[in-house]
């Protein structure tokens, strides 16, 4: 992609002007602030004062706070609970399956580890079948602000204490039938006339709705992980010999936990690892179940994990300088139409982060990989920006870091809202981007 700009435009500054004074611009709102890492001067401002929707630019937050509250190595934990009584082998009562926020549970092979621990305990026979237990995190599966429209999506999986397979689903409809992957998804499909092909399931909804002759593939969320989850404890339990009497089920808040003897555990990757794999992706899942862990971990009055979570955000926010007046974050992912940022409190944090050891490896690379990987590609920012992107319908924003052609460090944030491109234009994420190429362009930052 070329970024163009007309000739007359000498400084840095005067460059991105031009660029923002774009017709196409006039009735969007764009923030931007870039700051020297070498000497702490202001570089360039564009209304960066003015509080925008960040979109995914928030799991920033969300990541430099996890980092300060519960460290790079920080793990939680996913556990097998016997709740009754074991004799001769044989468990009078349910086996609990209680997740604690590990967003990483893929597959089968957690299933088989936590079954091996079982069995080496001596069960052989479970009376009352395999409950998973979703109570953790109290409060709805939903990050609030979330919109009813993402919640069917995969991108919008609600997120749960006990996750599998990234809450998610795959339904592949051809004309030899309907497959669902994984094939323990807790889903019914309803097939029906219609006139208009279409695929639908409500949010919240077991039921996916095969309306006429649609066909296709689609990813979508899981309406019930815990239980998805509980029957793969089941199916790992019985190839390892153990007869599971009763129906996998699930509990979910605002229901009490069960109660019962821990007889199995398996941890989940370290925090570093589970940001990393969640910056690069932009995985919602990731950042949220995270926001959720610093809630479990934070005291406060609020009955709900997120709620707990988004006052020790603030609180902690306040002590790096930045007030709500310049950041207010109600969930952990920016998905939400109720997150707000100004671009100079997200550079104020990059700024403050950058000497964290590990810190800008969780960031993608343009270029490269995560969500920039085709972005940027034979521009001076390729290898160079290390930034977390962020889009969703009207907004588009960047923010991270650059090293200019004269060798000067620069953290940014550009963040633009309000712009629908007309179909001429360049895609959202070009315009964003055409600024980055200024910055790693740049021979001089006066």
């Amino acid at each position: 992609m070329a970024f163009a700009l007309p000739a007359h435009a000498d400084t840095l500054a005067q460059r991105i002007d031009a660029h923002l004074a774009q017709p196409r611009f006039a009735s969007a709102s764009w923030g931007i602030a870039v700051v020297s890492l070498d000497d702490g001067h202001v570089v360039y401002e564009h209304d960066a004062g003015r509080l925008l929707l960040p979109a995914s630019t928030a799991k920033l937050y969300t990541a430099a706070f996890a980092l300060d509250r519960l460290g790079a190595g920080y793990r939680t934990h996913t556990d097998v609970i016997a709740a009754g009584e074991v004799k001769r082998g044989r468990l009078r009562g349910p086996l609990v399956l209680r997740g604690r926020g590990d967003a990483t549970l893929s597959g089968t092979a957690w299933a088989d580890t936590l079954a091996s621990q079982v069995k080496a305990r001596g069960i052989h026979r479970i009376d009352g079948g395999i409950v998973g237990d979703d109570t953790a995190f109290a409060g709805p599966p939903q990050g609030n602000g979330w919109e009813v429209d993402d919640l069917s999506h995969a991108y919008g999986a609600a997120t749960g204490a006990l996750v599998v397979d990234e809450n998610t689903m795959t339904i592949d409809i051809g004309t030899s039938g309907v497959e669902l992957s994984p094939e323990d998804a807790a889903i019914s499909v309803a097939p029906q006339a219609a006139a208009t092909a279409e695929l639908y399931r409500e949010p919240g909804s077991a039921t996916v709705h095969l309306l006429g002759n649609v066909t296709g593939r689609q990813r979508l969320s899981l309406p019930d992980p815990a239980l998805t989850a509980a029957r793969r404890l089941q199916s790992a339990l019985e190839r390892d010999g153990i007869r599971v009497n009763g129906e996998a089920r699930s509990v979910h808040w605002p229901v009490p936990a069960p109660t019962g003897e821990t007889i199995a555990s398996l941890p989940s990757p370290t925090l570093a690892e589970i940001l990393r794999s969640g910056l690069k992706r932009s995985q919602n899942l990731y950042l949220q179940s995270v926001f959720l862990l610093t809630g479990l971990a934070a005291e406060g009055g609020e009955s709900h994990t997120e709620d707990r979570a988004a006052a020790a955000l603030a609180d902690w926010l306040a002590t790096k300088g930045i007030g709500p007046s310049s950041a207010t974050l109600v969930e952990g992912t920016g998905l939400s139409r109720h997150d707000l940022t100004t671009a100079a409190a997200l550079t104020h944090l990059l700024v403050g982060m950058d000497g964290v050891a590990g810190w800008r490896d969780l960031l993608p690379v343009a270029g490269v990989d995560g969500t920039l990987a085709r972005r940027m590609r034979g521009t001076a920012a390729a290898g160079n920006v290390q930034a977390k992107t962020g889009s969703m319908s009207f907004v588009n924003a960047l923010a991270g870091y650059v090293t200019t052609r004269s060798g000067q460090r620069l953290a940014f944030a550009i963040v633009l809202n309000n712009y629908r491109a007309p179909s001429s234009a360049a895609p959202v994420s070009a315009e964003v981007d055409a600024i980055a190429v200024m910055l790693a362009e740049a021979n001089s930052i006066l």
